[in-house]
């Protein structure tokens, strides 16, 4: 009898010991700026013969995607940096959330995945680039932060450490960094959120010293839609708008160069320096990988890493983002979590920035609120998603001086449908499956109306079930008497 009341015990031991819940795992989210989706040594791989910038090279994002996951389809709901990174934060549309311009400060912060984080437990901290409006202060809904107003500069950037500021010396990038590492080190006792948003590739493209003729001597290529304009370009008139800063990356200053030489040929150190900028970030996304190595919390903690939006090199002669094309909508996203995800898998599943904040309360083990409007993408990676989607809205609200217009598109697994509310003859469409650079407008074609069915129906779809309007507080578009965009005026030499 003693024996077997013994070995219950022991059994009944056991099984206690084997329902023990596993720890929280930390959770790094990075994220750059305006990083386009192919700038990544293993895209470019991926893309052979037909990657146009095959001398970039990312070793430790590389790292980052054969250890763990590699989104090949994740997209931004919006193409420009604060309206991307307020629904990076709090789960919502733009059109929802209080920020469709690049002016407009983040008035709603109650219900971010920093504040539900925090409810449960964890250590939040915020290192880098915030960037809604020119907001100051200790960034809410973290414990500390370490961040910048606006967009500052690239060297001995001030720093508002938990709202006062700090000179900083060096590359702001390296400087974050180094931050966030101080921050890991001190708090890697217990469940810890860190967000490290860089500068990097925002204009005016600095790169370090260190990388400053990296990429002096490559071979620049030429997109294939170079040469194939935007239906709205030079068809906007663009109001000044007092004190805007111009980042030396803007569509004003690409579109209207005016000059015979092509897009690449003006901008060709631009990219040089943009790529010299991102190959810091990769070196410094290994500063943190082997941060996680030597305090041996590399197995519990969850690594993200992604970009505010993607960037136009001449693609449609286009700098800048905002436009629905592939190359300023189309983003990286790397997740590596060696406790639960596996290595080097593949996923080709359209996600959104919208995901993030679910996606990170998910991890921890916590119910997104119903203010969240996407879902989390763990069980894409755990082959349990039921029912994901097939098409997602995008949207763009005109912003002063800016002149790109108020768009709306319907992006499903094979093609896409772009809108321009009030000028119903830019309408593009494409058929990505057959002609993924965009290069054949099928809206008005022989086949085009049956083509362009679908699609039309699946964005009223979603502007239903986002609850989509023009908000506001977007900024007036310069329209006309009949609601269509005013038309620069031209200029009649006798």
């Amino acid at each position: 009898m003693k024996t077997l009341l013994i070995n219950l015990l022991l059994l009944t031991g056991g099984i206690a010991v084997a329902q023990q819940p596993k720890p929280r795992p930390n959770i790094i989210l990075i994220y750059t700026d305006d990083q386009r989706f192919d700038a990544l040594s293993v895209v470019q791989k991926e893309q052979g013969d037909k990657a146009r910038f095959p001398w970039f090279t990312t070793p430790n994002l590389d790292r980052l995607a054969s250890e763990g996951v590699r989104f090949r389809n994740a997209f931004v709901i919006n193409s420009l940096c604060s309206p991307s990174r307020s629904t990076m934060l709090n789960g919502r549309y733009n059109h929802l959330n209080g920020i469709a311009n690049n002016h407009t400060g983040l008035a709603d912060t109650t219900v971010t995945y920093a504040t539900e984080l925090h409810k449960a437990g964890y250590r939040t901290a915020f290192f880098g680039k915030w960037h809604m409006g020119k907001e100051t202060g200790k960034r809410p809904g973290f414990d500390y932060s370490a961040s910048f107003v606006g967009q500052e500069q690239y060297f001995d950037c001030p720093i508002e450490i938990n709202g006062k500021p700090e000179p900083s010396k060096g590359w702001i990038d390296d400087v974050s960094t180094t931050n966030a590492i101080e921050y890991i080190k001190e708090h890697k006792g217990e469940p810890f959120l860190v967000t490290l948003a860089f500068k990097s590739g925002h204009g005016p493209f600095q790169p370090p010293a260190r990388h400053k003729d990296t990429f002096a001597n490559v071979k620049l290529t030429k997109p294939e839609t170079e040469n194939l304009d935007s239906p709205y370009k030079g068809q906007i008139e663009t109001p000044r708008r007092q004190n805007v800063q111009n980042n030396n990356g803007g569509q004003n200053a690409t579109q209207n160069a005016g000059t015979s030489k092509s897009w690449t040929e003006n901008n060709d150190q631009k990219i040089r320096n943009y790529f010299g900028a991102l190959k810091g970030v990769d070196e410094n996304v290994g500063r943190v990988l082997r941060t996680l190595d030597s305090l041996k919390l590399d197995e519990n903690t969850v690594v993200i890493f992604s970009s505010d939006n993607g960037f136009f090199f001449g693609e449609h002669g286009l700098g800048d983002k905002r436009a629905a094309y592939e190359e300023s909508i189309r983003i990286p996203l790397l997740v590596r979590y060696p406790a639960r995800f596996p290595k080097g898998k593949k996923i080709d599943k359209i996600v959104l920035n919208l995901d993030n904040a679910p996606t990170l309360l998910d991890l921890a083990g916590i119910q997104a609120p119903a203010s969240f409007q996407g879902k989390s993408w763990v069980p894409l990676i755990e082959d349990k998603a039921k029912d994901w989607r097939t098409s997602f809205l995008y949207e763009y609200f005109y912003e002063t001086p800016y002149n790109t217009p108020t768009i709306k598109a319907i992006r499903t697994e094979t093609g896409k449908l772009i809108q321009y509310p009030g000028e119903e003859g830019w309408s593009e469409l494409y058929d990505l499956s057959k002609d993924p650079n965009e290069t054949t407008n099928l809206y008005r074609t022989a086949g085009g109306e049956k083509l362009k069915k679908q699609p039309l129906g699946e964005l009223s779809k979603q502007e239903k079930a986002t609850g989509y309007v023009n908000p506001d507080y977007a900024d007036a578009r310069p329209v006309d008497e009949k609601g269509q965009y005013k038309r620069p005026v031209k200029e009649v030499i006798p």
